[in-house]
């Protein structure tokens, strides 16, 4: 008999114990007391038990977790694949995307980056979704802002201006941003103009709502399909789910 057995089966008896000397109607203040007492010295005798409880906890809540993110995915599907503050890169009319939330500070999305290059590289018909999630401080939020004055003016060269400062040198602020735009021919002052014209500011918080309401806490973050993939899960997980997309229409079979 497992552990958690032992302790259902110890509580039973022991409310069955108390029950039989009264009606069903409840404890008194003393037998609630034993039972307590019972329970919590049970617990401390057997602690390995809480590891069970905590392991059942997080299945649960992961679990309400992704009926949740499902939920919002469907209920924003152009929001989230279709959003005009978004640019496509790959195949624009691809038979499967993949929307990735990223800020330009996240180290773990400059490794995610080598993942989507061979995406690319060996899948011609993938659409990837790049969605700007400035999350890691005022630095982040302040290169978002350079880097969507520079979509806006030069959206043929923006895979080029996202690779050059997700893979710069030091942390990603307005001053690299715009040092990354004027070496792909935009200058500072055209990058400020725009700034002023066209502030950032609705696209951030679209993809803020978003990523509280799908529940995302962290950058790289994915959605594929039907499904939220949180972290940097590698090529071989991404290339996996894309394989089941277009075997199943989901992205596990």
């Amino acid at each position: 008999m497992t552990i958690l057995p032992k302790i259902f089966t110890a509580l039973a008896l022991t409310a069955s114990v108390a029950s039989a000397a009264q009606p069903a109607s409840a404890l008194d203040d003393a037998q609630k007391k034993e039972f307590g007492e019972f329970i919590k010295q049970y617990l401390i005798e057997n602690p390995e038990i809480m590891l069970d409880v905590q392991e059942a906890l997080q299945k649960k809540q992961e679990s309400a977790r992704l009926v949740k993110a499902n939920a919002t995915i469907a209920e924003n599907k152009s929001t989230i694949f279709d959003s005009k503050y978004d640019m496509t890169i790959g195949n624009p009319k691809g038979d499967v995307t993949i929307v990735e939330f990223f800020d330009y500070n996240c180290g773990y999305c400059r490794h995610a980056l080598t993942d989507m290059e061979t995406m690319l590289k060996k899948d011609q018909n993938v659409r990837f979704v790049l969605k700007e999630f400035p999350i890691l401080g005022p630095e982040s939020v302040a290169a978002h802002k350079v880097s969507d004055a520079f979509r806006k003016l030069a959206p043929e060269k923006y895979s080029k201006f996202h690779v050059a400062l997700l893979t710069s040198d030091g942390r990603a602020d307005e001053a690299s941003a715009i040092e990354v735009a004027q070496s792909l021919g935009v200058s500072e002052k055209q990058i400020r103009a725009e700034m002023a014209k066209s502030p950032s500011d609705a696209s951030v918080q679209e993809a803020y709502t978003l990523a509280q309401n799908l529940g995302i806490t962290g950058t790289p973050s994915y959605v594929i399909g039907n499904e939220l993939v949180q972290g940097a899960v590698g090529f071989d997980d991404l290339e996996t789910k894309v394989k089941n997309m277009r075997t199943c229409g989901k992205t596990s079979c």
